[in-house]
């Protein structure tokens, strides 16, 4: 029988509801592919790239762990090197299990996490006020700015993907989104009457309604200088202090505030609560309305009676990480922009994924219209704005205004979005068909990378007593970005950015066109010996070929739509067959011994509720495996 006949048949009988294979009803069609393939060079180097990262995940937790989960590192509250950079140290380890890595990393991942948990509980500060009682409570920081608050929330953010069903996981997402609905007396971050989070500064122990002091940001003095490594160039404690002199406007709501919504989409998904989703949207709805109401530019300062720059003196402009903030850096004594406005496009995202509605993305296109409409000759370059202040417009830059182009693009599909993004990106020319030679080039790239970090691990001479929490960010070999574009379609918002247009940022969810599950073990991830490339994306179909790269096994692997269900597959087709329905937001595909196809997916993209549940999970329970 041929493959085509094969996949007509199964898929058949399962939505005609007969008796083959029913613990697989639930999951959509079951495509039968038995079309030898020659395992590609891509599919080898997805498989090798997965076993490579674990092995190097594993000696980075040996070197940098303890047994506890701990962080070998000399302990410390503060923006430059705290809790957040702490647990950042396993950066991408969450979106590595999901694609298929190693249990082992998922167990890694949770011992770091509890450990983290447990070592910033104990930590306590002498000078800073409000962490003298321990740096997290209630198992959360007790407060600190959504920058910091995010890039340490990154991998709790994601644990879902692999780890939906951990009761401590369920509780914490419930119990974190609470402190921002009013739901804990001891944490009124949120004014529900003119919507807004009230300080820039918050957390478990509610909002810091003062100004901040340089120590608030610094932390407690402690040795800068031979000692340590300082990331950002301080020679001196007091340059540590003077990084933070202007950093004091933190009162009333500001755009980075936005990032706390992907705790309440943590706990929608969970069950679907309609709270979460309603209190999620009224706060970006709200955020929606002050940048129409600003001209179409979203104001960096929300004073808290509602009023737009009603904590700055009426600038919409002001603010720390404003659209007004270039402070003084030492040890340059030069001013630098920090505008961190552009990072809250991941409230805009979520409120995309749980609606599809594109008036979340319009805010964004009108802001870039309104910055491009800006520019003038800059040293005979035509330039475009990135900062504003009581001056106007400032801080020129060549080229138009870009930032954030591509994740619109990304998430509408649309070719109008594509033109406004400009310039060129590798793997998007590689799904339009300029860049053939991008998979196998960018699967090699991060085994180099992750070759690099291992032996910059090997070669780090730092000890415990001599490192600060952010020391060994940057030799964390984890390297999931094109193994996240090609096996995924997916986007990789993260620290740092997937594209030059993109801002650095953390704390995001995953934005994929697919994930894939293993149904015999009963876990996320795509399964052994199987490997994936999604070569076409349009608003409507998905291009992905599957190969099985063992020669003597059968593999069984489950295709979802989107990172949580949230896209239909209508129907699949293989490459110049007949499309058969599917209907449902998963479908399981066997592949024989070495076989493998190029299929196309049409599909009605955020036409579901996104879940955190696996595609066979029922409302009574998990189905049994298949045979």
């Amino acid at each position: 029988m041929t493959t085509r006949r094969r996949f007509l048949a199964s898929a058949s009988a399962l939505l005609l509801g007969a008796s083959a294979a029913p613990a697989l009803a639930r999951e959509g069609a079951r495509l039968e592919v038995a079309t030898p393939m020659a395992p590609p060079e891509w599919a080898l180097l997805e498989r090798e790239l997965l076993r490579a990262n674990a092995e190097a995940c594993e000696e980075f937790f040996g070197r940098y762990f303890d047994d506890r989960g701990f962080l070998l590192a000399y302990e410390r509250w503060g923006a430059n090197d705290g809790p957040d950079d702490a647990i950042e140290n396993v950066n991408d380890w969450p979106h590595l299990h999901a694609l298929g890595g190693s249990d082992r990393i998922l167990e890694l991942y949770k011992k770091a996490w509890e450990g983290n948990l447990r070592q910033y509980t104990l930590a306590k500060t002498k000078d800073v006020p409000f962490a003298q009682d321990g740096m997290y409570y209630k198992e959360f920081p007790v407060m600190l700015d959504w920058q910091h608050l995010s890039e340490g929330l990154s991998m709790f953010n994601l644990q879902g993907l692999s780890d939906p069903y951990d009761a401590r996981f369920r509780q914490r997402a419930r119990r974190f989104a609470g402190f921002y609905m009013n739901e804990d007396p001891g944490a009124p971050n949120y004014d529900p009457k003119v919507k807004i989070i009230r300080s820039m500064f918050n957390g478990s122990r509610g909002p810091l309604m003062r100004k901040a002091t340089p120590l608030d940001w610094a932390g407690d003095p402690f040795e800068v200088g031979d000692r340590f490594q300082m990331e950002h160039g301080e020679r001196t404690y007091e340059e540590t202090l003077l990084h933070y002199a202007e950093y004091g406007d933190i009162i009333g709501d500001s755009p980075l505030n936005l990032h706390a919504t992907t705790l309440a989409l943590n706990a929608y998904m969970l069950d679907h609560e309609e709270k979460y989703r309603t209190w999620l949207l009224d706060y970006v709805d709200a955020w929606v309305a002050r940048a129409k109401d600003n001209g179409g530019v979203l104001p960096s300062n929300i004073g808290l009676d509602g009023k737009i720059g009603g904590a700055t003196d009426g600038k919409w402009w002001g603010g720390v990480y404003g659209w007004g903030f270039s402070p003084v850096a030492p040890p340059g004594g030069k001013r630098e922009d920090r505008n961190r406005v552009p990072r809250s496009i991941v409230a805009f995202m979520n409120a995309y994924l749980l609606t599809g509605d594109d008036r979340y993305l319009d805010v964004w296109r009108k802001q870039n219209d309104v910055i491009n409409a800006q520019k003038k000759l800059v040293d005979g370059k035509l330039s475009t704005p990135r900062m504003y202040g009581d001056s106007g417009w400032y801080s020129y830059a060549p080229g138009d205004y870009v930032l954030n182009n591509w994740e619109i693009w990304y998430l509408s599909q649309r070719a109008s979005d594509r033109a406004r993004a400009g310039g060129d990106h590798p793997w998007v020319a590689f799904l339009e068909g300029r860049n053939p030679t991008y998979p196998g080039q960018a699967l090699r790239a991060d085994l180099s990378r992750v070759r690099e970090r291992v032996q910059a691990g090997r070669d780090d001479k730092t000890t415990p007593d001599t490192r600060l929490a952010d020391n060994a960010l940057d030799i964390n070999p984890a390297s999931v970005t094109a193994m996240m574009h090609l096996m995924q379609g997916a986007i990789h918002i993260a620290r740092p950015p997937w594209s030059k247009t993109s801002p650095a940022q953390g704390g995001a969810p995953l934005y994929a066109r697919l994930r894939y599950f293993d149904p015999h073990r009963r876990r996320a991830g795509i399964p052994p010996d199987v490997a994936a490339l999604v070569d076409s994306l349009t608003d409507r179909t998905t291009g992905v070929t599957l190969v099985n790269v063992s020669q003597i096994e059968a593999r069984d692997v489950v295709v979802q739509g989107g990172g949580y269900g949230e896209h239909q597959i209508l129907g699949v087709s293989l490459e110049g067959g007949k499309e058969v329905a599917v209907d449902a937001s998963s479908f399981t595909v066997r592949l024989a011994p070495g076989a493998g196809a190029r299929m196309t997916l049409r599909m009605q993209r955020y036409a579901n509720r996104p879940t955190l549940a696996f595609p066979w999970a029922s409302s009574g329970g998990e189905i049994s495996s298949p045979a």
